[in-house]
């Protein structure tokens, strides 16, 4: 069973015990009703169990309901819930005709519309159509979705759709800040599509929202909604341009008309927004390129954004100008210089390896992953007193990404050494090399070292995979 089923079945067996649904199960996750709908029905593996039946029937109180089920006696809303995602259809099908008269059990009420059961799933359909309204459909959203996605289970979401079609704009203020992603992504479309709100609204939800799609979708719709004639593209254009999420910033970079202005996202944090701005400076006749070699050669106030714009629209020959950044204070700055040459192809392996001590993770992960392709020419040795316990823990990862990368005894040899290491990342990441080690050409064979790293190792091997290890490398295990 998965994790979903087994929350569900555990959920059941608390219902069947009386518990409140509301305290039984998040009842505000549609996972969680979809989970309970498969966990009334599961069957935990037991090999001395004589009846197979799921866990919740077989309580005290599970028989009682099962009883009160199948006699059609009176049930309260947790037992109704156990009803409504019975294995035999028939209990399924009568536990709909209750479920109109507890508002709480809507989310499965929705859940039976895709049942497998066409008797059951016309009942649910029915019963859906005459009890569902637009706030109805507002509070269950997420679980429609969800449940749309299955075989059947379209249903659901043009009954949805066609109901906040025909509600007011406002209701679905709730679904723009739902916290799934799929509520906003749903409910911006279809704002979009039936014109619900203005392109000022939109970009300001393209500027609020966190996620990438909606931010795309409400910003493009907000700017085509506009022209540049029309006095309200700078209450479209001010949000999307001070907005946190990249997608927003470029749409509103791109449709800058007056270059002047794009130049002020040219030294942007995110690279789309950089790529939209040099679009535009040179749409308005306008080269970017002097503009980050000369803030780059001034060094005052440098953002970390204008360093990697050089690279990314310069020559080899700029890498003058980011070798000096390599000692700037900002470890932002000192980060994208490194990256900068990277992007250049101008990489000097000597001018590069003191970064890898640097107090900065960003620039030491910079720096490794510039020195990855020259990882066999580097002083293993002293990527090894790196490994050190007393090293900064960034340090340590970087040296032993380096070490790995060289392969071959070097790798067995570095893994070896943090095997006991009390970090725990580290310690499992060792162990995964070690045994996926494999003796290279550069390694000679029967090479004692290699026997005495492997017994190291031992615990994390079978008897025969370690001896075929040993026989690999020419050695008698």
């Amino acid at each position: 069973m998965g994790m979903d089923i087994w929350y569900g079945a555990a959920a059941a067996v608390r219902l069947a015990e009386g518990v409140p649904l509301r305290e039984a199960l998040d009842t505000g996750d549609p996972a969680a009703w979809t989970a309970l709908d498969a966990g009334v029905r599961a069957i935990s593996w037991d090999p001395d169990r004589v009846v197979w039946l799921p866990d919740w029937e077989q309580t005290e109180g599970g028989r009682a309901v099962q009883d009160a089920l199948l006699n059609f006696g009176p049930l309260g809303e947790e037992q109704l819930a156990l009803a409504l995602c019975h294995r035999e259809g028939r209990v399924r099908a009568a536990a709909l005709r209750r479920a109109v008269d507890f508002p709480g059990l809507l989310p499965l009420l929705v859940v039976r519309c895709s049942d497998w059961a066409a008797p059951v799933r016309e009942v649910a359909r029915r019963r859906l159509t005459e009890t569902l309204g637009a706030e109805g459909v507002v509070r269950v959203m997420g679980l429609v979705l969800r449940i749309g996605r299955r075989g059947r289970g379209d249903f659901v979401t043009a009954l949805a759709t066609e109901l906040l079609r025909a509600a007011p704009p406002e209701t679905l203020t709730p679904l723009y800040t739902d916290p799934y992603r799929g509520v906003r992504r749903y409910a911006y479309r279809l704002a979009v599509d039936e014109g619900f709100l203005s392109p000022a609204e939109l970009a300001r939800a393209a500027a609020r929202d966190s996620d990438p799609a909606v931010q795309s979708l409400c910003a493009d719709n907000a700017l085509a909604a506009v022209s540049d004639q029309d006095g309200a593209l700078d209450d479209v254009l001010e949000p999307l341009l001070a907005a946190r999420g990249p997608q927003a910033r470029a749409a509103g970079v791109t449709a800058l008309r007056r270059a002047e202005r794009a130049v002020g996202f040219l030294g942007d944090r995110s690279g789309v927004v950089r790529a939209c701005a040099r679009y535009v400076v040179r749409q308005g006749g306008g080269d970017p390129l002097p503009w980050y070699r000369e803030r780059c050669a001034r060094q005052e106030g440098l953002a970390p954004g204008v360093v990697i714009g050089l690279a990314e629209c310069g020559e080899r020959v700029d890498a003058e100008l980011l070798w000096p950044l390599l000692d700037h204070p900002a470890a932002g700055v000192r980060a994208r210089a490194v990256a900068g040459l990277r992007v250049l192809d101008v990489v000097d392996v000597r001018r590069l390896l003191p970064l890898l001590d640097d107090r900065a993770p960003g620039v030491v992960r910079e720096a490794t992953t510039a020195l990855l392709p020259s990882a066999g020419s580097l002083d293993a040795g002293r990527l090894m007193e790196r490994l050190a316990v007393e090293r900064p823990r960034h340090v340590r990862v970087a040296a032993f990404r380096l070490l790995h990368a060289q392969d071959g005894l070097v790798r067995l040899r570095a893994s070896v050494a943090l095997l006991d290491d009390p970090d725990d990342k580290h310690r499992q990441w060792a162990r995964q090399a070690v045994q996926h080690w494999h003796p290279t050409a550069d390694v000679p064979r029967g090479t004692v070292e290699v026997g005495e790293l492997l017994d190291r190792g031992r615990h994390l091997f079978s008897e025969y995979v370690l001896k075929r290890r040993k026989w690999e490398a020419g050695l008698k295990a």
